[in-house]
C-alpha cells in the first residue's frame, strides 16, 4: 500500500492510498474512520481523486456521517 497524499482538514485527517488497483480515501476523526474505495480505472489519476476531497458536498456529507457514527457509538457504549 502506497500513501499518495495526506491532508489536514479542519475537521478530520485525510489520507489517500493506492493499493491493489484502487485508490482508498481514508477520513479519520477521533476513534472513527471512513474509507472509500475507488477503482483506478474509474478516474484519470491522483488529481481527480484530490478533486473529490475538494468537493464541498462530499466533505459535508462525510462530516455529518462522522457525527451520526459517533452518536451510534456513544449510544452503544452507554448500554454496556
Amino acid at each position: 500500500m502506497r500513501v499518495v497524499d495526506e491532508f489536514e482538514h479542519p475537521n478530520c485527517k485525510i489520507t489517500i492510498f493506492s493499493w491493489n488497483n484502487k485508490y482508498l480515501i481514508k477520513l479519520e476523526r477521533g476513534p472513527i474512520e471512513q474509507t472509500f474505495k475507488i477503482s483506478e480505472f474509474d478516474v484519470s489519476g491522483d488529481e481527480e481523486i484530490r478533486s473529490l476531497i475538494e468537493n464541498e458536498t462530499f466533505m459535508q456529507k462525510a462530516l455529518l456521517r462522522f457525527e451520526e457514527m459517533m452518536e451510534s457509538l456513544s449510544e452503544a457504549m452507554e448500554k454496556l
